[in-house]
């Protein structure tokens, strides 16, 4: 995918809940306002990096929940999840 190709090693290493938590700090820090202007726009980056990452663990995820279906004519086949 070419995603991956643009998240980090380190955050591609995350679980999705690992890269979740991490996500919430940065925003929790940026809504305070805490630290200096560049440190900021670095967090930034990261928070951007971390919510493709848990996106796309949240598709891969979707993609492996198929529904099995049995046709009219007795062969099994999936379908797409529908999670709504």
């Amino acid at each position: 995918m070419a995603e991956h190709a643009q998240i980090p090693p380190d955050i591609a290493a995350l679980s999705f809940e690992d890269a979740l938590a991490e996500l919430e700090r940065i925003v929790r820090q940026l809504e305070e306002g805490r630290g200096k202007l560049d440190d900021a726009i670095s967090s930034y980056e990261r928070g951007t990096a971390l919510k493709r990452h848990c996106e796309a663990k949240l598709r891969e995820a979707q993609a492996k929940i198929d529904r099995i279906t049995v046709t009219a004519d007795g062969t099994l086949g999936t379908e797409p999840a529908r999670i709504d």
